[in-house]
């Protein structure tokens, strides 16, 4: 049975932050801001804002990061790429998932990076 949940802020959306079904789970996208939504400075502040907020989502469908197959970066600076490319390494262990990067003109509350992802857990 598809299970989803309400956001990691609270605040309400049209769409569910995290969806399971079938041992799959879908994580909207997580933006780099803090608990309270306010949008995190700084690169890699940035990078572990968004992780946290996905790791947070994944968590109200009882997965976690060791379950993400495919991420996508959405950034409003492609030069972000090397740093991503970084951090990644550090927060996923190989084989790494599968991941886009695109550049996008603004995101949501001020954020530089938003990341969605797709896990699965057999």
């Amino acid at each position: 049975m598809p299970t989803s949940a309400p956001s990691a802020t609270g605040s309400a959306h049209p769409y569910s932050p995290a969806y399971a079904v079938a041992g799959f789970g879908f994580v909207s996208g997580a933006l780099s801001v803090d608990e309270s939504g306010t949008a995190v400075n700084g690169v890699e502040p940035a990078l572990d804002a968004a992780i946290a907020r996905l790791t947070e989502r994944l968590a109200t469908v009882e997965m976690e990061l060791t379950d993400v197959v495919k991420t996508t970066y959405f950034v409003t600076d492609v030069s972000l790429r090397d740093a991503a490319n970084r951090h990644y390494e550090k927060i996923f262990d190989d084989p790494r998932p599968a991941r886009s990067f695109v550049e996008v003109a603004a995101l949501p509350y001020g954020a530089t990076v938003e990341i969605e992802a797709i896990a699965h857990r057999a």
